[in-house]
């Protein structure tokens, strides 16, 4: 099956090359990178150098054969146009891929890596965003319940953002559960650098980040905050606030996520066991999701390079009346948290085993 992507020149779309050339059911078709235009994968993805398999358009290699992903040449959007394909992946910033979208055949298949159809709420995305509302997409997080058959049938699913991923894995099984009450939840995620994009910015040079951590868009700002409500409250399946205090940091690292959630108890009589029973039985059956045993926290480390999301909870009752759940996730911003999820929501769109081309199992050390 032959998928395209357009913005393969970013982290994500790197990410997403990377764990493509090695998937067994897609080929690569048309790549589109507007700033990179002419340039070849390899010069803007020096990890992807050695990536020979034979990638999309044959012919050009003359006698070797089709041309090699790193000599592969990024085209601009507009080629995706008259691209064969019968998925394409849209890694692209806020309020650009709807556009693309738009140019799209319907029987074309598109998974957004992007902001642009996660939000129901047109105030929420004006808040955040600003600029036209582009409606939203069946939310491309196969964990939550019944998620994955709207996938399944569904041309047009939006994939979370990295933050959100993380929050929402950590706190929708206790929320469906009416364990916790939504209405005072707290966040604090750590991210390395490469969620910020490749974009050159001061504030993400080596020299500003190296030995330093750092809180941004607090209160409430962040981007990814109604994202987290809005999953939240479907978890529930009952009305009743759902209020996010959202503090993102910048850490010293090229990838991961450290989400560290919590949230009062509905009831003092719970526990870390109920909690643990919880969460465990929500992902009792994930492929990626792991609960890890009772005492081990997760680490960044442990998921680098995979699309695996750890995950463990305790109950802390010296927290408020009935105390308070902390619940901390781990999670590859680049992997479960764009291009490895992104893949996982297209297997699912075109019939194939929903864990074909990723692991679960982290590079370490």
């Amino acid at each position: 099956m032959r998928v395209a992507v357009a913005g393969a020149s970013g982290y994500a779309g790197g990410e997403l090359l990377r764990l493509l050339v090695a998937h067994p059911e897609f080929e690569l078709g048309v790549l589109t990178a507007d700033g990179s235009a002419g340039k070849t994968v390899g010069e803007v993805h020096q990890h992807l150098a050695g990536a020979t398999r034979a990638a999309g358009k044959a012919g050009t290699a003359g006698a070797a054969g089709a041309v090699g992903l790193a000599d592969r040449v990024f085209e601009p959007h507009s080629a995706l146009k008259e691209a064969d394909a019968e998925l394409v992946f849209l890694a692209l910033p806020s309020g650009q891929s709807a556009p693309v979208a738009a140019e799209l055949a319907d029987e074309v298949a598109i998974v957004d890596l992007g902001a642009d159809f996660r939000l129901a709420d047109s105030q929420a995305w004006d808040r955040h965003y600003g600029g036209i509302h582009a409606g939203r997409w069946v939310t491309g997080l196969p964990e939550l319940p019944g998620a994955r058959p709207l996938i399944k049938e569904s041309r047009r699913v939006a994939a979370p953002g990295c933050y959100s991923t993380a929050a929402i894995l950590a706190l929708a099984p206790l929320a469906a559960a009416g364990l916790i009450d939504t209405s005072d939840v707290v966040i604090v995620a750590a991210s390395g650098t490469s969620g910020a994009g490749r974009t050159l910015r001061i504030d993400l040079l080596g020299s500003e980040v190296m030995g330093s951590v750092s809180a941004y868009q607090v209160a409430g700002a962040h981007r990814h905050t109604p994202e987290i409500e809005q999953a939240l409250d479907e978890a529930r399946g009952k009305t009743g606030p759902v209020r996010v205090s959202f503090t993102p940091l910048l850490v010293p690292m090229p990838r991961g996520i450290l989400a560290t959630c919590t949230a009062p108890l509905a009831s003092a009589a719970t526990d870390t066991a109920a909690l643990r029973q919880a969460l465990a039985g929500f992902y009792e059956a994930e492929p990626f999701a792991c609960v890890l045993p009772e005492g081990r926290w997760p680490a960044t480390a442990a998921v680098a390079g995979s699309n695996g999301a750890h995950l463990q909870v305790a109950a802390d009752h010296r927290a408020g009346p009935a105390g308070r759940a902390v619940v901390v996730a781990a999670i590859d911003n680049l992997g479960k948290g764009a291009a490895g999820q992104a893949i996982q929501n297209a297997n699912l769109m075109l019939g194939l085993p929903e864990t074909a081309g990723l692991t679960s199992i982290g590079v370490a050390p």
